[in-house]
C-alpha cells in the first residue's frame, strides 16, 4: 500500500494559526484557555483539548540577528511509535494509512504513553460520568484519520495559505524535502529533514532551517528500550505464562472432576476405595 505522509516546511509559515483553527473545527475540540505565555504563541505546548500548537521561537542566527522561528506542533505519528509498545490494553495501533489512533472505548486512562511518546504530543483529559465518578483518556492528533478515509487530506493541510503544509505521497514528499533543504543551504546552512529514524520514521516530517534543538525537538529521539522490552519481550513471555497457567488451572480442575466422579461411581457400586 501506498504510504503517505505530512510535509511541513517552516519556512514557509507566517505563523497564522489557521492550522490550528482548522484542527479545533473538524475535531470539534473545546476552548482550551491559557495563562499568558508572555509572547504571541497561545499555548505552551499540546494539549488534551488542542491537538496541534503554532510555536514562535526567538532565535538569534549565525549573524547575530533576531528572528521569529515558527513551526506547526503536532503528533509525529511514529512508523514505530512507543505509544503504541507500551499501551497494556491495545487501545493505541496503526491504521492502514499508517497513522497513529487512539481506541477511546479501550483506553483507560493508565498514562503509560503520556510518559513514554519522545515527543510529547500525547496528553490525558479528564471526564466525569454520569454518576460523577472522574475518568481519564489519553488525547491526541490523529492526522484527521476519519478524513482520510473519505479521501480527503488533514484539515490542516487544507487550510494553510503559504503552502507551508502539505500532504502527499511518501517518496515524492520526502524528495520535496531534500531539494528543499538544499535550496535553501545558503541562507540557513544548518537546514535539513527532520525524519528521525530511531522511531522508525515518522508520517509528518519537517523542512528545518536550524537544528532540532532549536525548535525544541529531540536531536535523536528513539524508542524507550523498556518500551521494547515491554512490547517485544515481557507481554509476549506473560502470555505465554498466563496460557500456561491457564492450562494448568484448567488441567487440575479437570483431572479432580474425574477423581472425584470415579469416588462417587466407587461408593455408588460399594466398592472399596481409599
Amino acid at each position: 500500500m501506498t504510504k503517505y505522509i505530512k510535509y511541513v516546511d517552516v519556512t514557509k509559515c507566517d505563523g497564522c494559526r489557521a492550522c490550528m483553527v482548522a484542527c479545533k473545527n473538524w475535531n470539534d475540540l473545546p476552548a482550551d484557555p491559557q495563562d499568558f505565555q508572555g509572547s504571541v504563541q497561545s499555548h505552551p505546548k499540546v494539549s488534551a483539548d488542542t491537538w496541534n500548537v503554532m510555536q514562535y521561537i526567538e532565535h538569534e542566527n549565525g549573524k547575530g540577528d533576531l528572528e521569529y522561528l515558527f513551526r506547526h506542533s503536532a503528533c509525529f505519528h511514529c512508523t514505530d511509535a512507543a505509544c503504541e509498545k507500551v499501551c497494556p490494553e491495545n487501545a493505541i495501533s496503526y491504521s492502514k494509512y499508517g497513522t497513529v489512533v487512539i481506541d477511546q472505548d479501550k483506553c483507560v486512562g493508565c498514562g503509560y504513553c503520556v510518559q513514554n511518546c519522545p515527543f510529547e504530543v500525547i496528553s490525558l483529559k479528564e471526564y466525569v460520568d454520569k454518576n460523577g465518578d472522574k475518568y481519564r483518556k489519553s488525547q491526541k492528533c490523529t492526522m484527521c484519520t476519519d478524513r482520510l478515509e473519505e479521501g480527503l487530506q488533514p484539515a490542516c493541510v487544507t487550510t494553510c495559505h503559504t503552502g507551508s503544509l502539505e500532504f502527499g505521497e511518501e517518496s515524492a514528499m520526502i524528495k520535496k524535502a531534500e531539494q528543499r533543504v538544499k535550496e535553501m543551504k545558503d541562507r540557513f546552512p544548518n537546514a535539513q529533514v527532520y525524519n528521525p529514524q530511531g522511531v522508525g520514521g515518522t508520517h509528518t516530517i519537517y523542512v528545518l532551517a536550524e537544528k532540532p534543538s532549536v525548535y525544541g525537538l529531540p536531536e535523536n529521539p528513539k524508542v524507550p528500550t523498556s518500551a521494547v522490552i515491554w512490547k517485544d519481550y515481557a507481554q509476549p513471555i506473560g502470555k505465554m505464562m498466563i496460557g500456561a497457567t491457564t492450562m494448568a488451572v484448567v488441567g487440575a480442575f479437570v483431572t479432580n472432576n474425574i477423581i472425584s466422579k470415579r469416588k462417587a461411581l466407587k461408593e455408588d457400586r460399594g466398592e472399596d476405595h481409599e
